[in-house]
């Protein structure tokens, strides 16, 4: 029986990357915007004088971290993947039911949804401290700032379209 296995992205299915390198001309401006306005937004909101100037500055280090940050939630995902060829028998059907359908559907069993949650969660974090790394060369924002904006890019921009069940 043969298996259709899908990896979610910030905005589409990761796997179309691979099949359809095309796509990257969607995916790179969609989670550009994203990450403009997310920190946009946050810069409003706090009544920051200069939010143009910090933009310039700063959002190609978010845009390229918040990459980086998904592909290890994917990494995270990965393993449920080959767990299916390596597990033989009883344990095999138990992964089935409860650790294969991290690829699929999330909330198929509360392994899947354990699982993809530990990804998103941990891609949250890493986005949180990629970006308050990367903020630090902005000398036009306080600590605290810093510490709001990542905080807020971290909850909004982690990839939650991993928990859409491909079917």
């Amino acid at each position: 029986m043969k298996r259709q296995i899908r990896l979610y992205n910030v905005i589409f299915p990761i796997w179309m990357l691979w099949l359809f390198p095309q796509v990257w001309l969607v995916a790179l401006p969609a989670n550009l915007v994203i990450d403009c306005l997310v920190l946009l937004a946050v810069l409003k909101f706090r009544g920051h004088p200069q939010k143009k100037t910090v933009l310039k500055q700063v959002w190609w280090k978010l845009w390229l971290l918040g990459f980086a940050a998904d592909f290890i939630g994917v990494a995270v995902l990965l393993p449920s993947l080959f767990l299916q060829s390596w597990l033989q028998g009883a344990v095999q059907i138990w992964a089935e039911e409860h650790l294969i359908p991290v690829l699929y559907n999330a909330f198929r069993s509360p392994w899947a949804f354990t699982w993809t949650l530990a990804a998103v969660v941990l891609a949250g974090v890493c986005i949180y401290f990629f970006d308050r790394r990367a903020l630090r060369a902005c000398s036009l924002l306080t600590h605290r700032d810093r510490h709001v904006i990542a905080l807020t890019l971290a909850i909004a921009t982690a990839p939650w379209l991993f928990f859409i069940p491909a079917y």
